[in-house]
């Protein structure tokens, strides 16, 4: 009985081990979806954060991170203080590097 035990388990181990393998490359390799899901994740953050503000003055900002953890901010916002406010938050977020952005300061007509 314990023979028989000790097989299935040695089996299912030399079955995992691969499957382990493959799993730590796909973590690693920059081209895979892992990689992008978190990108998009920082992204969602920070869209969620611009969001929660219900800051008029942010006007239209678009965000968008790269697998570095660098993110890009564009578009425009109505006041210099919100741009600086949507950089601030952006920089404050979890997994971001550095914070590029061309945000303008356009004014509604």
């Amino acid at each position: 009985m314990k023979t028989t035990l000790a097989v299935t388990y040695l089996a299912v181990a030399s079955l995992l081990g691969p499957v382990a393998a493959i799993a730590a490359d796909a973590a690693t390799d920059p081209s895979k979806p892992v990689v992008y899901v978190k990108d998009s994740v920082i992204t969602t953050k920070i869209k969620a954060e611009l969001a929660a503000k219900h800051i008029d003055s942010l006007g239209n900002i678009h965000v968008d991170t790269d697998q570095n953890g660098v993110v890009y901010l564009s578009g425009t916002a109505h006041t210099q203080a919100a741009v600086d406010q949507a950089v601030s938050m952006a920089r404050a977020t979890e997994g971001v590097k550095s914070v590029h952005s061309t945000l303008a300061v356009k004014k509604d007509d």
